[in-house]
């Protein structure tokens, strides 16, 4: 017996509100990684390479990749009141706190306990963004060529610190190069 084709993902305005707002409410020191959580772990919309497909676009398309991913996902499974409701769903509470603090901070950042507070914040934050980056990388393990392209950006923009666009066009061109070959082979 024939089973029948998975049917596309659809998720209401309303669902795609919720989950983004809750990733960006709680994404400190970056939401990404949040979101991550949200779609893969909590809510099961996407798996891991599904998610590392979805950034990988939105990190070659000009813009915050997370308000491309809210946009990307969005439309994809409601249409452009999906885009709308993500978007808003992710920015909408952010741009409150971060104006709240803003101003606090404008009247209250010379104290001490203030900036040691800002400092831990960073340190958190640096660890949040290493777990997403691990959690994200764990899919290529399987593939020596997956790898080695990874290698060879981190190199290049991590360690190197060559220029973002000129080392994004090539080896986004050389990956897809080797995508093409593994597809062939």
């Amino acid at each position: 017996m024939e089973s029948l084709p998975a049917q596309p993902l659809r998720l209401s305005s309303f669902a795609l509100f919720g989950a983004f707002f809750q990733a960006g409410l709680m994404g400190f020191g970056g939401v990404l990684p949040m979101i991550r959580r949200v779609m893969v772990e909590d809510r099961k919309w996407l798996t891991s390479a599904e998610f590392n497909e979805h950034i990988s676009l939105c990190q070659f398309l000009p813009g915050a990749n997370v308000a491309n991913l809210a946009v990307i996902f969005g439309s994809r499974v409601c249409g452009p009141q999906g885009s709308i409701a993500a978007l808003t769903g992710l920015l909408g509470a952010p741009i409150a706190i971060v104006l709240v603090i803003a101003g606090l901070y404008a009247r209250y950042g010379e104290l001490t306990l203030v900036r040691h507070m800002v400092t831990g914040l960073s340190a958190g934050a640096a660890g949040l963004i290493l777990a997403t980056a691990l959690k994200i990388a764990m899919p290529l393990r399987h593939s020596v060529l997956n790898m080695a392209v990874a290698a060879l950006a981190f190199a290049a923009l991590g360690i190197f610190r060559l220029p973002f666009l000129p080392s994004l066009c090539v080896i986004v061109p050389l990956s897809m190069a080797l995508a093409g070959w593994r597809l062939r082979a």
